[in-house]
């Protein structure tokens, strides 16, 4: 199905598939591997394969003309792995053929986003364009080269509650891993900046950052056609990760996300959402409503829980549906960070500190 209209899905006599007051338009239709798929006009989108529990990342192409010529802007690239690449040479000998991309554009820095871009950009002469804080942590991440992990880590992992055993395993995977899935960026970029616009194409696109999942999150909103590319900033069936990390231990993500959350419901309620996991929908109001309650419900769980004083990885019971294991174990003390910072910022809790191990207690 590489060349479906949006408008093709509106129009069938059967009623498109909904979730919790999302609608699919797709009805679960996405493209096949090595192939991309048609949203609406001048939008193509591409899903690639990467490791760990959320199987994919989506990508998007956009028409657009530059100095050169015609050609594609590219949002988001995939995780650098053997698979993503193999998968865009494949693209490139089939229905990006002859197709030049004009520009990549990272929603994020995150891995499974930027882990190809400057593969594409080399490949492509393309600018890339972010903004400044995703840039600026990626740039971090990618020169912290050494390969012990960092006291400072150690420490804050024993603060929240990790074992012996859980610190070895750790640092038995070394250090800069972020370097070894990010092939190498160019030296310089385009920043993107909220409140922009950028002109892709025939298209006008706003940026609109939020915060939380990670520094400066950019989304692209195109307003005469009603589209919105998400990146992780709106996902339809899971939350995305805000996580409290070793950066800014003082920092408050989750608050940084209900303030995200509020922005983005300035939005139209009835955009097609296109998010950097899952699949394209509408109903972006009700995703916005469902993801804010889910949060401040399980903040106020916690709080019933730190009756007792307790450690962040207690607190995994009251957060995550399933078990924690050594491989989400880092994802998942994050998230208890973030939620137990809140309830400090809200006077809902405060923490002690017993021999550098870290626990809460109820205000």
């Amino acid at each position: 199905m590489a060349t479906t209209d949006i408008a093709d899905v509106r129009d069938a006599p059967a009623p498109a598939p909904s979730h919790k007051g999302l609608t699919y338009p797709f009805g679960g239709d996405e493209p096949a591997a090595g192939s991309t798929m048609r949203i609406v006009p001048g939008i193509d989108w591409v899903r690639l394969h990467i490791p760990g529990p959320l199987k994919h990342v989506n990508c998007w192409l956009l028409d657009d003309r530059d100095a050169r010529g015609q050609g594609r802007a590219l949002v988001d690239t995939g995780m650098n792995t053997d698979a993503a690449r193999a998968a865009w040479k494949t693209l490139a000998a089939g229905p990006m053929r002859d197709v030049r991309v004009t520009r990549v554009i990272g929603t994020h820095m995150h891995p499974d986003h930027i882990g190809l871009a400057g593969w594409m950009c080399a490949h492509h002469d393309a600018p890339l364009l972010m903004t400044r804080g995703e840039w600026l942590t990626m740039r971090m991440l990618v020169a912290d080269a050494r390969d012990a992990v960092p006291d400072e880590m150690i420490g804050f992992w024993r603060g929240a509650g990790w074992s012996e055993d859980q610190i070895a395993a750790a640092c038995e995977r070394g250090w800069a891993g972020f370097r070894r899935i990010v092939t190498p960026v160019p030296l310089s970029y385009t920043r993107l900046i909220d409140g922009d616009t950028l002109r892709i194409g025939a298209t006008d696109w706003r940026i609109v950052t939020g915060s939380g999942h990670s520094p400066e999150h950019a989304c692209l909103f195109d307003a005469a056609g009603g589209v919105f590319i998400a990146g992780d900033q709106v996902l339809p069936r899971i939350s995305p990760n805000i996580s409290l990390g070793v950066t800014e231990p003082a920092a408050d993500p989750l608050g940084e996300w209900f303030e995200s959350i509020a922005k983005l419901r300035q939005l139209p309620a009835d955009v097609l959402v296109l998010p950097g996991h899952g699949d394209p929908f509408t109903g972006l109001h009700a995703r916005l409503d469902a993801m804010d309650r889910e949060h401040r419900e399980r903040l106020d769980a916690i709080e019933v829980f730190l009756a007792e004083p307790r450690r962040a990885i207690d607190c995994f019971g009251r957060l995550f549906r399933r078990a924690i294991g050594q491989d989400m174990l880092g994802m998942a003390t994050g998230e208890a960070l973030a939620h137990l910072r809140r309830l400090e910022v809200e006077g809902r809790a405060m923490r002690e500190d017993r021999d550098g191990v870290w626990w809460w207690r109820a205000s």
